[in-house]
């Protein structure tokens, strides 16, 4: 795995993290974790949080553990944990030998749970889910104690190891800890510290009938792991207390401190589990790793960079308030990372005929094209040249307008690389009016040079030989969403979805070097944008290219937005 440049950063995490090393709270230490639950694919809200939390422990010269917090096992599976793991390393991040799941510590989490009813801090309830939550209480007005919260010691010890047992159906008791129905802080009214879930567990398989919850096992795991900063997103800040009296209930040896950042909201994207789950089940989408989709995966297909997504992370920084980025900075870097290492090549995505009728009939040249035309390093290819050619069909217009700097009546343009040509006719479908074949005359005295007698050519465009040229299928995927944030308009956010989102074209075509594309080679398509050969589809056989991102932010003057 290659070595990560991590710059060193200042932020309010990494300002907490100078004070404790400044009082030795941790004896300078610094050891963070990515612990996502294995029930999704990961998607860039989660690539925030791995290059904070393995940024930070590269910066301070710690470490960072990968953990699965599956205490779930609904939806949990082997599946979602590949994807995990592949994903993460795809993205640079090396956790050595230290990944670890929260099943685990079951063992060891049961025998706290134990200790915790054996101290009067937890009790067996039997109120079903309902009342559970009636008790509760509101914003305004406290919660009532559960019947049951006041059982001896060794009444909830018998019940909580027969629940163990499997001796009782789901839902009929829960261990809940026992802190204070009228704190303000609803999370503390008793949490639930375990259920009956008789689910199977893609790890431990039938052996456990009970499950933590995830804010019993979460800290407790950290412990476990002596991290020292305990790193999440803001959703968990009024979690903090009771992650904090658990340890302290329980005297762990390591109590990590935990820091909550602004989860990531990104424009034209909705990166909640649950909604990116309903998409895919509902075939919006063709599964996690769809182009158009958040997830690492979908992005790694459409053929984003991890380099570019960490720059991405790093520009957006960490903050304490939520708030919407643009995803146009997301294409920003990904555009700048892909102009210096793709290798250029020639595509007509929408052939158009082209005739030069003074270029002889059955000559080809061999133009050699510089690969990059600002790093000479990576070399160059041959171009074949011919009598045929196709060009775009909207780089010719019948009638164009006056500002029009492409092919048409009267017109000359130079054809990319090499010569000047000027229009002469146009043939059309009899039916349809449609152009067909556009004739043209070529300047010998040009190729690749201006002409001899000084006159100025505007216009310059891409073309490949008819002859030499290969098929291909062209994928033009754009943003999910038609509008800034699908999620802040009502909980109906598919009526929102982007009927463009996707085009097929079927009848490109490509110069021939191109069909030496493996799948996930990157390429510039001259004026056209960044195209990556598909990770699924495209083979030598059959040349599949997604675009990644246009050359330019066309969106911007769709919705009046500014570049950033």
């Amino acid at each position: 795995m290659p070595q990560i440049d991590i710059s060193p950063q200042t932020d309010f995490i990494r300002t907490i993290i100078d004070e404790h090393n400044k009082t030795g709270r941790f004896q300078g230490r610094v050891a963070t974790r990515f612990p996502p639950e294995p029930n999704g694919y990961l998607h860039i809200g989660h690539a925030k949080s791995v290059c904070l939390n393995f940024g930070i422990a590269a910066q301070y010269g710690g470490t960072c553990n990968l953990r699965m917090d599956d205490t779930d096992p609904s939806g949990e599976t082997q599946e979602y944990v590949n994807s995990i793991i592949q994903d993460v390393k795809w993205l640079g991040f090396d956790w050595e030998r230290r990944l670890f799941y929260a099943s685990d510590y079951y063992e060891q989490l049961y025998q706290y749970a134990l200790q915790m009813i054996q101290q009067g801090k937890a009790y067996v309830c039997s109120l079903s889910a309902d009342d559970i939550r009636e008790h509760r209480g509101t914003l305004t007005e406290p919660g009532k104690e559960s019947p049951y919260r006041n059982r001896p010691a060794e009444e909830n010890l018998d019940l909580f190891k027969r629940m163990r047992d499997g001796e009782f159906e789901d839902g009929a008791h829960v261990l809940r800890a026992k802190i204070d129905m009228a704190s303000p802080n609803i999370t503390m009214r008793d949490p639930i510290l375990y259920r009956i879930k008789r689910a199977h567990h893609y790890r431990t398989g039938t052996k456990w009938c009970i499950y933590p919850m995830y804010d019993f096992a979460h800290c407790l795991s950290d412990s476990l792991e002596k991290i020292t900063h305990s790193i999440c997103t803001l959703e968990f800040e009024n979690n903090r207390p009771l992650y904090d009296w658990i340890l302290d209930e329980l005297k762990t040896a390591s109590h990590p401190q935990q820091i909550e950042f602004a989860r990531l909201n990104l424009s034209y994207t909705v990166l909640s589990k649950r909604r990116l789950i309903e998409l895919v089940e509902r075939e919006y989408v063709k599964g996690w790793d769809d182009p158009r989709m958040p997830t690492i995966a979908g992005m790694r297909r459409r053929g984003y960079t991890p380099e570019a997504i960490r720059n991405f992370c790093a520009k957006i920084g960490v903050a304490k308030n939520e708030n919407l980025v643009d995803v146009s900075l997301l294409e920003h870097c990904i555009r700048d990372d892909l102009n210096e290492r793709s290798q250029r090549g020639m595509g007509v995505l929408r052939p158009l005929r082209l005739v030069i009728d003074n270029y002889p009939e059955g000559k080809v040249e061999e133009l050699e094209y510089p690969n990059h035309p600002q790093n000479p390093g990576m070399g160059s290819r041959k171009v074949p040249f011919s009598r045929v050619l196709y060009i775009e069909q909207d780089d010719f217009l019948e009638n164009p307008p006056k500002k029009f700097n492409r092919l048409g009546p009267g017109r000359e343009v130079r054809l990319r690389y090499s010569y000047i040509i000027k229009y002469v006719n146009m043939v059309k479908d009899e039916k349809t009016g449609e152009i067909t074949e556009v004739h043209c005359t070529y300047d010998p005295e040009t190729r690749n040079g201006p002409p001899p007698d000084g006159r100025k050519i505007e216009g310059v465009i891409h073309w490949v030989s008819a002859e030499h040229s290969v098929p291909a299928e062209v994928r033009l995927y754009d943003r999910l969403f038609q509008v800034a944030d699908p999620m802040g308009q009502d909980d109906e956010f598919t009526k929102y979805l982007n009927p463009k989102s996707l085009e097929t074209l079927t009848g490109c075509r490509v110069e021939p070097a191109l069909t030496t594309a493996k799948p996930g080679d990157r390429f510039q398509f001259e004026r056209l944008g960044y195209f990556c050969a598909d990770l699924k589809d495209s083979s030598l056989g059959r040349l599949v290219f997604n675009r990644i991102v246009t050359l330019r932010d066309s969106w911007a003057k769709v919705s009046g937005q500014s570049k950033k």
